[in-house]
């Protein structure tokens, strides 16, 4: 799907056409079966539009479309998407995908395409701005729950390194809600959101929104549960081909947006050193 989205990223397309580019791109082993009358009539718009937006991508209509969305499709077939979100429903698909051994090569052929489209999925400058309102804020909240913990543990200890007043939203004894009873138009939230989305997650943002604070949302898709909320949205996917979500696209982003934020801020050496030294002495490194 990485050269569709890119099209998609780069041509100018009207308002109905911008829905019927969330749907196949969400949708996209379902679109690629559809004749354009049902994907007209799956979204409430005309067939004529759904024709037109295939010619606004370069395609002579909408069956030269589809034969690239079906290439796509074979391409990707043996990963499981996102959109299926239950563990259990997700183990049954899977046998459908074969009970060869080659299920570390299709893992690792997910993890370079969920990789891929994150540069055809996200301008770079997105980066820059998610890094300086994180830099330029008072306080730092971050929000990771259940399988997206290790993503905002990792974010929490690196980010405290470079900058001040960093905190987790995220403990067992305190609820977010708790953690960030004082948040203000001042701060910011960085929320790492992937299915299944959360309630707690939503209601977090929904804080922080009313509050006026900025919104940093790392999610899988423009249509996720947070985008909405996101006053820098970062999305990837985390599609693979086993019960659980691939967080090597995720991980990235951390890192990524890390590695932005270190080049920005002075004074990290210091830091780490006077770290280091406490860190010599309990040998815990």
């Amino acid at each position: 799907m990485k050269e569709i989205r890119e099209l998609v990223r780069n041509a100018e397309l009207t308002k109905t056409q911008k829905v019927i580019a969330g749907f196949i791109l969400d949708h996209s082993s379902d679109a690629c079966f559809m004749t354009s009358t049902e994907i007209a009539a799956r979204l409430g718009v005309s067939e004529s539009s759904v024709i037109r937006f295939s010619r606004s991508l370069g395609f002579q209509g909408f069956m030269d479309f589809q034969k690239a969305l079906r290439k796509d499709y074979q391409d990707k077939v043996l990963s499981i998407s996102s959109a299926i979100t239950i563990p259990s429903q997700r183990i049954a698909q899977r046998a459908t995908l074969g009970s060869n051994a080659e299920y570390i090569k299709r893992h690792f052929k997910n993890a370079i395409q969920n990789l891929d489209n994150i540069f055809s999925e996200n301008a770079l400058p997105v980066f820059e701005d998610a890094a300086d309102a994180i830099i330029s804020s008072k306080r730092k909240y971050i929000l990771a729950t259940r399988g997206n913990t290790c993503l905002g543990n990792y974010f929490l200890l690196y980010l405290k390194h470079m900058v001040r007043d960093v905190e987790t939203a995220s403990s067992s004894s305190l609820s977010p809600f708790d953690h960030m009873c004082n948040i203000c138009k001042d701060d910011c939230l960085i929320i790492f959101s992937f299915p299944r989305y959360s309630s707690v997650d939503r209601l977090t943002a929904q804080m922080a929104k009313e509050s006026g604070a900025r919104i940093i949302v790392i999610t899988d898709k423009p249509s996720a549960l947070l985008a909405d909320y996101a006053t820098t949205l970062i999305t990837v996917p985390v599609d693979t081909n086993t019960f659980f979500n691939s967080m090597i696209g995720p991980q990235f982003i951390a890192e990524a947006l890390l590695e932005t934020i270190s080049h920005k801020v002075r004074g990290i050496d210091k830091r780490l050193k006077k770290i280091d030294r406490y860190l010599d002495e309990l040998g815990n490194y």
